[in-house]
């Protein structure tokens, strides 16, 4: 308590601490959603789990604001352009910031594959089917899905933001044009032209973000020539622009979902034709606009309030370890699952029904108070990573070189992490994961921490 008072006290007056709220209700929104909506049963004997969606009709609107990882994305484009813009005129590079980003990304996966590694390693020896083994460590992975994605952004974040400086919220227009045209692909084929909307429609949350950066800190403009008209490069923060885009994005949301062809559902639902999120849809994209416009509506008296000490404490606790927050919510619910079911004791009412409803109270308690406990032994990963300082020059050849080898690292983080996603959760796997994705990333992983440890000192 006392060290968050002091890193209370010690807030910049300019710090736009509603970025830092926005963070943490997305986060906490995803963690009590996920936990909400799952239901366990039996299969084959074995425990099992799946959404509820399918049988909550009613619950499919709700994922209008329940779907917040556009709202994660869009707090990362604010925090990566001023991370970016600070360490730039501290006398740092883009390599140099790329190096040290990823480390409160990283390390905090590294610790939670390799211990599920371990884990599942240790199970294998002691006779557990490894088919069995896969299944539980595929769950409790889930949320890589995200991290492939957010991961990649950070990688694109020099140039993209370049584009932003250039051409302003055009970029965003058009990266939504593209995802429009990845659906008529899921629509009309080939399926395939979808695909890169796993990126396009993140990048596009990411650059309003960069907007909103330089609308908030408009000296970020000094020596730019600003884009004019529509396309400016800030993003307008008045509450009118709040209200245009909240009423704008719920009419195409009710055209694209009612009267289109797309699930009302912003989130996966068992059976549907379309999945919203995987990959990001337009409807998403709508989704996403009346999210912001909403957000910027609040965005006044939501400052207000972080301005007093007991709120923006909170706001600061919860972000000192969101990502571990994040990545451990589907393990401890693994853990709760395994040993509700070893004592014979796991309920398993029919979704929807008196008993099920009465069971959601004591299972997020029951859940939460182990997820506290992961985070006691794995949040100080997190919480100590360190700040970076800024590097003094180099030469060329050695910028070129360590761009390069910082690019080789991220690349094998995505793969490592992208082939763990998209291995399917059958099939035997000794160590829980497939052994070319871990070897990939901890390749990447391994390479991204000599860059950090052997950067140049400050000149």
């Amino acid at each position: 308590m006392r060290r968050l008072r002091q890193l209370a006290q010690r807030t910049p007056p300019g710090r736009e601490r509603y970025i830092d709220l926005l963070r943490a209700l997305a986060i906490t929104m995803v963690v009590l959603g996920h936990w909400g909506v799952t239901v366990i049963g039996y299969d084959n004997g074995r425990p099992a789990g799946h959404s509820a969606l399918a049988d909550l009709r009613w619950a499919w609107p709700l994922t209008w604001v329940a779907q917040v990882m556009p709202v994660f994305f869009l707090v990362g484009g604010y925090a990566n352009a001023a991370s970016l813009t600070s360490r730039r005129r501290r006398g740092g590079s883009a390599t140099g910031w790329l190096v040290d980003r990823s480390a409160r990304l990283i390390r905090p996966t590294t610790v939670l594959l390799l211990v599920l590694a371990a884990g599942a390693g240790i199970a294998t020896l002691r006779g557990a089917d490894a088919a069995q083994v896969r299944e539980v460590i595929w769950f409790a992975t889930i949320p890589l899905w995200f991290l492939v994605a957010y991961v990649a952004v950070v990688a694109l974040t020099p140039p993209m933001y370049a584009l932003h400086r250039r051409f302003g919220l055009a970029v965003p227009v058009v990266l939504v044009a593209l995802v429009a045209l990845g659906d008529l692909g899921r629509l009309l084929g080939p399926a395939v032209l979808a695909d890169g909307n796993y990126l396009l429609g993140w990048l596009a949350v990411h650059q309003a973000g960069f907007a909103w950066y330089d609308a908030a800190r408009p000296d970020t403009r000094a020596g730019h020539a600003a884009p004019r008209g529509l396309f400016r490069r800030g993003l307008p923060l008045s509450g009118r622009a709040g209200a245009v885009l909240l009423g704008g994005g719920l009419v195409a949301l009710v055209l694209l979902t009612v009267a289109g062809p797309y699930p009302v559902a912003m989130l996966h639902v068992p059976g549907e034709r379309l999945d919203n999120a995987a990959p990001p849809s337009l409807a998403l994209m709508a989704a996403a606009a009346a999210q912001l416009g909403l957000i910027l509506l609040l965005r006044r008296p939501a400052g207000r309030w972080l301005r007093r000490s007991g709120p923006w404490q909170a706001v600061l606790a919860v972000n000192a370890v969101v990502l571990t927050l994040f990545l451990w919510h589907l393990t401890a619910a693994v853990l709760l699952v395994g040993l509700l079911d070893a004592l014979g004791v796991l309920p398993t009412p029919p979704v929807g029904s008196a008993a099920w409803w009465a069971w959601r109270v004591p299972w997020l308690l029951a859940l939460a108070a182990v997820l506290a406990v992961l985070v006691a032994v794995f949040g100080p990963v997190e919480a100590r990573t360190r700040r970076p300082a800024a590097t003094g020059p180099a030469g060329v050849g050695r910028r070129r070189l360590r761009a390069g080898l910082a690019l080789a690292g991220y690349a094998g983080v995505l793969v490592g992490l992208l082939l763990n996603s998209l291995t399917p959760k059958e099939g035997p796997e000794p160590l829980g994961l497939p052994a070319p994705a871990l070897v990939a990333y901890l390749a990447g992983a391994g390479l991204l921490r000599l860059l950090r440890s052997g950067r140049d000192r400050p000149g």
